[in-house]
């Protein structure tokens, strides 16, 4: 039987039932993996007949504590999510058998050096870039070596076989959530981004995969007969935005909410807790490792350099979402995208001839009324 945190008493409902799911699911023998990034070959966990749970955190609720090891002028994602696993009030860190880390920014690879001593922490070395000769033979035998990682933990053998087995569940899945995701192309758009966004990030708790795919295809029908039934045929005049930038679970209430309740449709949202990770699916053509490494090396974020396909995908969005101007969060110190801002402004404005707007900020509320005012004049330019 697996044991409940010491503190369990002091957590809030949602959280103890968080604990008590995945006690139960431990109990009957489940095998859990904690991941924190969409370079994770999550096929490979399927692979060896466990769960895969994110891990990025998005309440400054446990910053305070994560600051008391880690610098204060970090990302807000890195410390609430290592503030969880310190405090050990995630139940999904808790539970989970392995951390599987990743070599994308510099803050996070140094952090999980630290989550190491508090639970055993697995690094994928991740090449900087994709564009250099030996990037895609280096990921595939990176993929290989957590293939043998698992193999090794749970004393199992992962075979091809199991492999394309959980390429075509992760595929189809990719397909229900892509064309969830398309439904912000209607015109008008018959549902929030910050439904779109909130419904993703809900599912990624629901560990039964069939059961995510069902519930997200019976959205997905709902809402195109509800378009069908009161939308067809209207046009609407709020402006399209496309949300880019940094996951944004954390702060989708005072940017992406806000940008909607003040007149505003956010209809793609180019993230990798958005549309980003569904546009590719993993060709069944091919040997399944060098398949994986190439789905999983053309994940369009900022840590790759240079990043050309991320403009690439963005102008294929803006067309098809017929987008009419961009807002990219930045979370304070995460680096790459704040530098890469200068290129994204750059080819939003001069390329794709677009309003654009770039907004840093954390987990807390202090700068909501600040970020208000400027969401309100960027729109008035808009509107």
């Amino acid at each position: 039987m697996q044991k409940l945190p010491d503190n369990f008493e002091t957590y809030d409902e949602k959280r103890k039932q968080g604990f008590i799911t995945m006690k139960n699911l431990k109990d009957k023998g489940q095998r859990v993996i904690g991941t924190f990034c969409s370079f994770v070959p999550l096929e490979i966990i399927y692979a060896a007949d466990a769960i895969p749970c994110g891990l990025c955190a998005s309440s400054e609720e446990p910053i305070p504590a994560a600051e008391a090891v880690l610098p204060a002028n970090l990302c807000p994602l890195i410390k609430a999510s290592y503030g969880f696993a310190y405090t050990e009030k995630c139940p999904y860190f808790y539970f989970s058998d392995l951390i599987v880390g990743e070599t994308t920014c510099d803050g996070k690879k140094k952090m999980f050096e630290l989550l190491n001593d508090i639970k055993e922490t697995y690094v994928l070395q991740l090449p900087n870039g994709r564009d250099f000769p030996d990037a895609l033979s280096m990921w595939r035998d990176e993929i290989i070596r957590f293939k043998e990682k698992l193999e090794d933990l749970y004393k199992i053998t992962i075979t091809e076989e199991d492999i394309k087995k959980a390429i075509k569940l992760k595929n189809r899945e990719r397909d229900i959530l892509r064309e969830y995701l398309e439904l912000g192309k209607l015109d008008p758009v018959p549902l929030s981004g910050y439904e779109m966004g909130t419904l993703i990030d809900a599912s990624s708790f629901s560990f039964d995969i069939e059961e995510r795919c069902e519930t997200t295809a019976k959205r997905t029908a709902e809402v195109k007969e509800l378009w069908e039934r009161e939308f067809k045929g209207k046009k609407s005049t709020r402006p399209r935005i496309m949300v880019t930038g940094c996951p944004n679970m954390g702060v989708r209430d005072k940017i992406i909410k806000n940008l909607e309740e003040l007149g505003a449709d956010c209809v793609v949202i180019d993230t990798c807790n958005g549309i980003r990770t569904q546009l590719d699916k993993v060709r069944e053509d091919i040997d399944v490792y060098t398949a994986l490494a190439q789905k999983y090396l053309n994940v369009t974020c900022s840590v790759m350099s240079p990043n050309r396909p991320r403009f690439e995908e963005m102008g294929v969005l803006i067309d098809e979402f017929k987008v009419d101007a961009v807002v990219e969060i930045v979370l304070q110190a995460c680096h790459t995208f704040n530098i890469e801002t200068y290129n994204v402004k750059k080819y939003v404005t001069e390329e794709k001839k677009l309003p654009y707007m770039s907004l840093e900020t954390d987990y807390s509320q202090s700068d909501k009324g600040q970020i208000t005012t400027r969401l309100e004049a960027f729109l008035e330019m808009l509107m």
